[in-house]
């Protein structure tokens, strides 16, 4: 049963999805072809779709615009909407469309529709038809309203300057000598009337300076009208008016509009050009030249309001002159707004049959690229299974250099580490059956020869017991450290270590096995900075190098105790701490025999042994430099070992003056 499950669990790994550039691969040949596919039908829709749909919406949007500039026209030159139902029905037969107008509040006011049954008006109007705020979006396709976002009312509501019909055959006999003198001295020029019924003159270029220097004075046309000056009198009161509720001074326009001087706080300094307004339709050509004084300097923030009031006062002008806003809608005489366009059966066929074979490419390149990838998937997955069935070392051939080589590659280098791992948890049960068993043995047998009569239960009896319990403690201790490093859970207790103390009471623990063995044990420690650490598992650390140390060291060698601060260190500190470093380093050197290059890699793993015999006097559990590593992992440091064989060996801790960021503490 637990064989059944294995191989269940084994089929549910190899289903699990590949992500990154392997996906990455599938996803791009799927929306490539995908691609591909909406391309074809995309351009075979275009072609048979796009001419008409382009020539309907381009004649539709002409004639909404036409229509649009036709009404609003009507309403500028109009105070009402009396009248407009032969100007909608003209409109109507021009553009082939439905064209109606209602007020804001939807109350019909000309409708082109024949129908008996008048379709009801779509819930959205297309434009609303206001003189006094023109629709930029449809006035811009018009060829004759030029409105701008700063000037939204229309050029042809002029209100109060129309010019009558006297005033204006005066200032045409004026217009027209001055475009006889032009043409006369070599410059085209004509005579244009604008909506007020003001003419100008027009140079051919649009270059008036090419006037200056002739006998052609335009001042006689320039001259405001009787007309002109009453309106722009009536309009500079009610900006004033406008300006006075704002606590503002009064203004005072020119005929164009603009503003050169007025009762606004002075700034000293030169005295600028007059400023221009937003201008009315024609007023810019009606509205008389009153005496200019000393112009004075506005603020933006005067120029702003004087805008905003003259627009208002334009508005307020021109609304009892222009109709009110109207809801103009436009649509086909069915009631539709936007026109339909149906595919023939031709059509209809062809992008039915360019879609079907895009989908059987689609299909035939997904099943190639998928097998190709499929199948060094399928390898890997028999490697895995050989590999739970317990075959020593599975690897598959590595075709490539792709992803799916690199994952081939990185199997093989899985499976050789687990077989490397599965020696080593071998070896690891047989080491710890053994280190285990001989304190044991040996308890044993002097307790079955006591037990016999054959060992006298002396001073000496017991002491060797102990010895060989407390052998036996040693390593079940070192076992569970391990443990509980390698669960995470090696607690620790930090606070401030002096390094040199540490040392110095680590030397004392160990100076009667050193003298016993003949070894020298000495400490050399400067003043060092104090270090955040556990003050137990740092000594564990460090007597354990020294354990190690003094156990292959020939009698008459040394052992060297070191420690100092690296990145800069200066002395003179009043606690002896050494500043500026960002390191301690602590060194256990010893001049015994060495240890071989080629067993450096492997000093720090568990059970692992230089001499392979078990002599006390030489070999340890095997225990104490694994312990080593992941008390100074536990701490955020690291440890390292250099050795020349036949001359000694350092061990060196490095450990950060800090304290470590991810240190598992217990307060």
């Amino acid at each position: 049963m637990r064989r059944d499950r294995g191989g269940e669990g084994g089929r549910a790994r190899s289903r699990v999805p590949l992500r990154r550039s392997l996906l990455g691969r599938l996803l791009g040949v799927s929306a490539l072809v995908a691609a591909c596919s909406v391309a074809a039908t995309a351009w075979l829709a275009v072609q048979t779709t796009s001419g008409a749909i382009k020539q309907e919406q381009g004649q539709n949007l002409t004639a909404d615009a036409r229509i649009y500039d036709t009404l609003l026209g009507y309403a500028a030159r109009h105070p009402t909407w009396d009248g407009v139902d032969a100007t909608v029905q003209e409109l109507a037969e021009q553009s082939g469309r439905r064209v109606a107008l209602t007020t804001q509040s939807r109350q019909p006011l000309a409708d082109s529709a024949t129908a008996a049954t008048v379709p009801a008006l779509p819930p959205e109007a297309s434009a609303v038809v206001d003189p006094l705020s023109v629709d930029t979006v449809l006035a811009a396709r018009s060829t004759e309203v030029r409105g701008t976002a700063a000037d939204r009312i229309d050029p042809r509501a002029v209100g109060p300057f129309l010019l009558p019909a006297a005033e204006r055959a005066a200032l045409r006999r004026t217009a027209d000598r001055q475009a006889v003198c032009l043409n006369r001295v070599g410059i085209a020029a004509d005579v244009v009337v604008g909506p007020s019924g003001r003419p100008r003159v027009q140079m051919v270029g649009n270059d008036p300076e090419r006037a200056l220097g002739t006998r052609c004075d335009p001042a006689d046309l320039d001259a405001p009208t009787r007309t002109e000056k009453k309106a722009l009198t009536a309009l500079n009161d009610l900006a004033d008016a406008c300006l006075k509720r704002q606590d503002r001074g009064k203004v005072r326009l020119n005929r164009d509009l603009s503003w050169g001087e007025g009762v606004a706080v002075p700034v000293p300094g030169p005295l600028p050009a007059p400023r221009p307004a937003p201008e009315p339709s024609d007023a810019r050509e009606a509205a008389p030249a009153p005496a200019v004084e000393p112009p004075r300097e506005f603020t933006g923030e005067d120029d702003r309001a004087i805008a905003s009031c003259v627009g208002t006062a334009r508005s307020e002008q021109l609304s009892s002159y222009v109709a009110s806003p109207a809801l103009l809608f436009i649509g086909d005489e069915g009631g539709a707004t936007v026109p339909g366009f149906d595919l023939s059966p031709a059509n209809t066929a062809k992008i039915a049959g360019a879609a079907a074979l895009v989908l059987a490419l689609t299909v035939g390149a997904s099943v190639l690229a998928g097998a190709r990838l499929v199948r060094p998937l399928h390898a890997l997955t028999g490697a895995a299974q050989r590999m739970r069935d317990g075959e020593e070392h599975a690897s598959v051939p590595v075709s490539g250099d792709d992803e799916i080589g690199r994952l081939a590659a990185a199997f093989n280098d899985m499976s050789a580490h687990r077989a490397r791992l599965e020696e080593q948890r071998k070896a690891m049960v047989s080491d710890v059956a053994h280190e285990l068993r001989t304190p044991l043995s040996n308890i044993r047998g002097w307790l079955e020869a006591a037990q016999d009569g054959l060992a006298d239960p002396d001073p000496a009896f017991v002491s060797s017991l102990l010895e060989e319990a407390v052998q036996l403690q040693h390593i079940i201790d070192d076992l569970q450290d391990l443990a509980a490093a390698d669960a995470g859970g090696l607690r620790l207790h930090p606070e401030p270590v002096r390094v040199g103390e540490l040392l110095s009471q680590v030397a004392a623990a160990h100076q009667a096995r050193a003298e016993t063995a003949g070894v020298t044990l000495t400490v050399e420690a400067g003043a060092v900075a104090i270090l955040p650490a556990d003050p137990v598992r740092l000594r564990q650390a460090v007597g354990n190098l020294v354990s190690n140390a003094v156990r292959h060291t020939p009698a008459g060698g040394r052992v060297t105790l070191r420690a100092y601060g690296s990145f800069g260190t200066r002395d003179g500190d009043e606690d002896g701490s050494e500043s500026g470093a960002r390191e301690v380093v602590i060194e256990v050197a010893d001049t015994g025999t060495g240890i071989p290059a080629g067993d450096l890699p492997y000093i720090f793993d568990r059970f692992w042994r230089a001499e392979k015999s078990r002599s006390r006097r030489t070999g340890g559990s095997g225990l104490g430099l694994a312990i080593v590593r992941k008390l100074a992992e536990a701490h955020g440091g690291t440890v390292s070992a250099t050795s020349t064989e036949g001359e000694g060996s350092t061990f060196t801790l490095r450990l950060p003056a800090g304290g470590p960021d991810g240190m598992t503490t217990v307060s």
